[in-house]
Parts: C-alpha cells; sequence; structure tokens
C-alpha cells in the first residue's frame, strides 16, 4: 500500500537526505528535491580548479554514535563509506600567542591537564563528566528522538525520576562555575555554548551533555571531508529509491481537504500523499503556504531568538603554516563582549573571536602538496547588513591576528580566497535572517516549545531541520529528518 504513495522532502541537506531514506526504507515512493546544483545543503563543498577542496559548512565530527545509529538502521556503518580519523590533540584554544590549551584526546590526559591549571580540577571534571554523561545518554538515547508535540512525550519514569539531574532550569555557566574557578577551564567548558547558540548564562546546563559528546566520544574528522558523509547518505537514500531532483526548487502547493495535494515546483507539478519540509521552515511557513495553513504569523518569528549567522573565509595557501592545528579557537579577545555583540546588542563585532579549521594538516587530499587548506569562521548575528567592505574589513583584522599568533606572512601566499555570509546564507538555503545554525538552545526554545514538527492547519506537512525538534548542529538534523519521517508515517498509516 505505501508504494502507491508519494512522498516530496523539500531541502538536500543532512534532515532532508534522513527523512528521505528513513521514508524510502518504508516503501513509499520519494521525491527529493533540492534548489542548489549539490546535494548537502550547508555542509556541501567547493572543489577549486587549483586542487582544493573546501568543507562549506560543517567541520567539527562530534557524536558519532548518531551517525552509526544512522547507518545501522541502513544495514550499513560508517565505515562502509568512509574513514574516520580521531583527532589527537582534539583542538587548541588560543588565548594568546604564548598562551593556549591543547585539548588531548584521551581522557587520562586531560584529566591531567585540568589538575596541572588548577588543584582539584581533575576531581571536578570527573564530576562533571558523570553528569555530562547521564544527561547525553538521556538526551541523545531518549530526548532527541521526541517529536516534542506534547508534554506527555515526557511522562517517561525514568524521565520524571531524572528531571533534576537533568538540569534543564540551571545555566550552563553556573554549572561550570560551580566546579572550575580558572578562566581557561571555564572557557574550554563554556565554548560549545557559542555554537548552540546562545550565550552559557543563557543555555540550560542539559546542554553540558555536549562537553561529554567532545571530550569523551572524540572529536572525529572524515577524511575527504563532510562532503563524504553526504555522500554516503545519499548512497544508501538511492539504495532505497529516492530519486533526487536538484536546480528545482519548491514554489508552492495546492491543497484539498486540509492536505498538500501538489507540489509545485521551479520545472514541474508533482502529486503527493505527504510532504517533508527540510528546507527553511521559515521559508515554507511564510513564503510557500498561504496564510490560512500557515503555523506561525510574522510577529512570532520576529520574537524567536536566532543562533549566529557567520561570516566564513575559505583560503588557500601556497605554503605551509606553523602553529596550526587541524581546529583552533582564538579566545584571545573577551567571549562575554562578542557574545552580547550576537545575541544582546545584535552588531558587527568589535574584538571579535573566531574558528580556524586547517583540515590539511590531517587530509593532505584537500589542498595540493606543500600548501594548506584553511576555513575560517567568525559568529556573527544574525540578519545584519551584509557588504564587501564589511568582510574585507574583518578578514585583515582576523588575518593580522591570524598572522601574529602564527608568526609568519599568510596574505601574500594566498591563492585562493572566497567568503561567505549573511546575504550568501539567505541566497543559498532561504535562511531566516540569514542565519547558519537555526535557533539559539534557550530554555523558551527547548522541546514543546520550538516551532512545531508538525503542520497544524495541513495534516500530511511535516518539518525537519535546525528550526524545529531536536536543534542546531550536523547530528540533531540526523536525527530531525528520523523524527519527521516518523511522524508523517504515522500519519500516513492511520489515515486511511
Amino acid at each position: 500500500m505505501c508504494r502507491n504513495k508519494h512522498i516530496a522532502v523539500i531541502g538536500a541537506g543532512f534532515a532532508g537526505l534522513s527523512a528521505a531514506a528513513y521514508l524510502a526504507k518504508a516503501g513509499y515512493q520519494v521525491s527529493l528535491f533540492e534548489k542548489n546544483t549539490d546535494i548537502g545543503g550547508r555542509a556541501r563543498q567547493i572543489l577549486t580548479a587549483n586542487g582544493y577542496v573546501f568543507d562549506m559548512g560543517p567541520s567539527w565530527y562530534w557524536m558519532p554514535d548518531v551517525f552509526e545509529r544512522f547507518f545501522k538502521d541502513f544495514d550499513s556503518k560508517p565505515a562502509d563509506f568512509y574513514h574516520l580519523t580521531r583527532l589527537d590533540p582534539q583542538y587548541a584554544i588560543i588565548f594568546g600567542k604564548e598562551d593556549q590549551l591543547q585539548v588531548p584526546a584521551s581522557i587520562a590526559a586531560i584529566s591531567r591537564m585540568f589538575e596541572n591549571m588548577e588543584g582539584g580540577a581533575a576531581e571536578q571534571l570527573d564530576h562533571f563528566l558523570q553528569e555530562a554523561a547521564y544527561k547525553y545518554r538521556t538526551g541523545v538515547h531518549k530526548l532527541v528522538y521526541k517529536p516534542g508535540l506534547s508534554l506527555l512525550e515526557f511522562a517517561d519514569a525514568e524521565l520524571v525520576r531524572g528531571i533534576f539531574r537533568l538540569q534543564v532550569f540551571t545555566s550552563l555557566s553556573r554549572h561550570v562555575q560551580k566546579h572550575f574557578r580558572h578562566p581557561h577551564l571555564r572557557a574550554l567548558m563554556e565554548f560549545p555554548a557559542l555554537f548552540l547558540g546562545a550565550m552559557a548564562a543563557d543555555t540550560p546546563a542539559l546542554y553540558s551533555l555536549m562537553n561529554y559528546a567532545g571530550l569523551a566520544t572524540g572529536t572525529w574528522y572524515p577524511q575527504g571531508g563532510f562532503g563524504k558523509v553526504i555522500d554516503a547518505m545519499k548512497t544508501v537514500a538511492a539504495r532505497e529509491g529516492v530519486r533526487f531532483y536538484t536546480n528545482e526548487a519548491v514554489d508552492g502547493f495546492e491543497f484539498h481537504k486540509h492536505k498538500i495535494s501538489m507540489v509545485i515546483t521551479t520545472r514541474n507539478r508533482y502529486a503527493v500523499d505527504g510532504v517533508i519540509g527540510a528546507a527553511d521552515y521559515h521559508h515554507i511557513d511564510q513564503q510557500l503556504l498561504p496564510a490560512q495553513y500557515r503555523n506561525y504569523t510574522p510577529a512570532y518569528w520576529k520574537k524567536r531568538v536566532m543562533a549566529p549567522s557567520a561570516l566564513i573565509f575559505y583560503i588557500g595557501v601556497r605554503k605551509e603554516i606553523s602553529r596550526l592545528m587541524h581546529h583552533n579557537l582564538f579566545f584571545d579577545e573577551s567571549m562575554e563582549a562578542h557574545g552580547r555583540e550576537i545575541y544582546k546588542e545584535p552588531k558587527w563585532p568589535s574584538k571579535p573571536l573566531f574558528y580556524v579549521c586547517c583540515p590539511s594538516k590531517t587530509d593532505p587530499a584537500v589542498a595540493p602538496e606543500g600548501h594548506e587548506n584553511i576555513f575560517i569562521l567568525m559568529p556573527l548575528a544574525a540578519d545584519l547588513e551584509d557588504t564587501d567592505e564589511l568582510r574585507q574589513r574583518y578578514f585583515e583584522q582576523i588575518m593580522g591576528r591570524l598572522e601574529k599568533y602564527c608568526g609568519q606572512d599568510i596574505r601574500t601566499h594566498i591563492d585562493y580566497q572566497q567568503s561567505y555570509c549573511v546575504n550568501d546564507f539567505i541566497s543559498d538555503y532561504n535562511s531566516f535572517g540569514g542565519n547558519a545554525y537555526g535557533l539559539a538552545n534557550t530554555l523558551k526554545q527547548t522541546a514543546i516549545l520550538k516551532p512545531s514538527v508538525r503542520n497544524n492547519k495541513l495534516g500530511n506537512l511535516f518539518f525537519a531541520g535546525h528550526l524545529t525538534v531536536p536543534g542546531p548542529g550536523v547530528p540533531p538534523a540526523v536525527i530531525s529528518g528520523n523524527v519527521a519521517a516518523d511522524q508523517l508515517r504515522n500519519y500516513l498509516e492511520t489515515d486511511l
């Protein structure tokens, strides 16, 4: 019966690929529509004529168990498609030219580093990670697979018993400060919040689970870049029978009896029995749906607290760069001040923090021999003015600090350079406010308080991606596709 039903999935990023694969496995005819030339969404790659391979977006491979679970559901494993390298050291946090933390791979080595910096910190780290491990097991194995449609989903005896251990109502900042005094250790434990989309003071301590994900399960790198993960998921989806339509944006819908009956693209019209909106939720809700079928009002969206956008530079350099590791976090300015300029008083930052990824330190295939592949990301408030002049001003500022730290000239050896910012996120992904990560993971935007996975006025439309449950990041996006697929399947199986 399923095989007579056609599902359209809009958007071929991690969430869309995941949803399409799960629905095709369940026996549905699935068409995946992507407005861009390449599959992958934010995880697309730039392949240059002179031999560089740049990941356009994601570069941190955390939570490997989520990827393992996805591929296992399709009788595969990541190693069938790509090779993972565990990074050691995992990353460097740079506080000054001669002041940095190199975070080792093993917990034992991390513990020694903590103790050397602060007496008693090793024991505190052990307590912190034990709590974080519980949150990780509960959060990643239970909470994030719930659709967030009702409080009754959380009426699980174990969840109720452990509600205080999850620390939903305590801030991450307060939780970290309870355990550690040294400012560098606090920065190390709070930095994931910057990429979760809120200041640590506004992020629930539940998200210390990300510390466990990074410190305990490790920081990995898929050889060839994140494009290899996209290729693997595309292969899985294609094996299940998913049909791919690239360069084919969805422009609108036709409706019948409070359901979507037809998907209209820039090229054709397709009769459908169900739709997964894995492209930008706001774009589908506010631009593609007529007012009577929208989940939310413009006022609702205006009140959402957004995770950052980003100013990104993809740089190819004709020489090797000393001192850089694979992952480098430049915290040589105030994290609190930069955070305020993202979340509290949105503006281009005065003294920004930034992140530098140099995958050519691990993977010779992403740059010509003797060259470096450098990806620079500066978190930035969403919905800001974006001009070439601003991009260039921050490029010079960031490169000046990077060259000072490395002790060598970089700019005169650049043989490839491209920038990416707010306007590009909007143009390529119809991204709400030009955001890069989605909604901020604040308490008021957690679980059932996120935009609903279900359209409440059209029975056969469900949403996936970083603007709905479970939230921003690559593993959550993979999970989101699974959750949305389950919800649509349940609807179609009961709507007889």
